[in-house]
């Protein structure tokens, strides 16, 4: 598992994606070679406190809701489909699910969304776990 997140974190940072920092919790999961690999990489790790998830309390919460929104609903197969569930999943959160910090709206703006009088269509996301609506043609 530790040379995996190695493997992940060097792709990320491969693909252009830039970061100074690593935000993790103490799970022994990140051990020697993990640090190393960081150091090697230029990331300073920022360790949350010892059993006091609060302090990580964004990513907690995006990761409750992946939980409870996504991963609890299905039986996932292996790595490739749980990478699949998540990207999609991720798509639907971004563009579809209404945040309630955007008064409502979608992190992707949805300009021009149905009126009480069109006809709407559903479209399902996630194999129909959950829903966006559109305007019938």
């Amino acid at each position: 598992m530790r040379r995996r997140n190695v493997r992940t974190t060097r792709a990320h940072l491969a693909a252009g994606r830039r970061a100074q920092y690593l935000l993790r919790d103490r799970d022994s999961i990140y051990g020697v070679e993990f640090n190393t690999a960081m150091r090697e990489l230029g990331l300073r790790q920022l360790v949350t406190a010892y059993k006091w998830p609060r302090q990580n309390a964004h990513a907690e919460r995006v990761i409750g809701t992946i939980r409870r929104e996504c991963l609890d609903h299905m039986i996932i197969l292996r790595e490739r489909h749980a990478r699949h569930l998540l990207h999609e999943f991720a798509a639907c959160y971004n563009s579809e699910r209404a945040h309630q910090a955007l008064d409502g709206d979608a992190p992707e703006s949805r300009r021009g969304a149905p009126s009480g009088t069109d006809h709407l269509v559903a479209v399902p996301h996630l194999g129909g776990l959950h829903h966006s609506y559109r305007r019938a043609a």
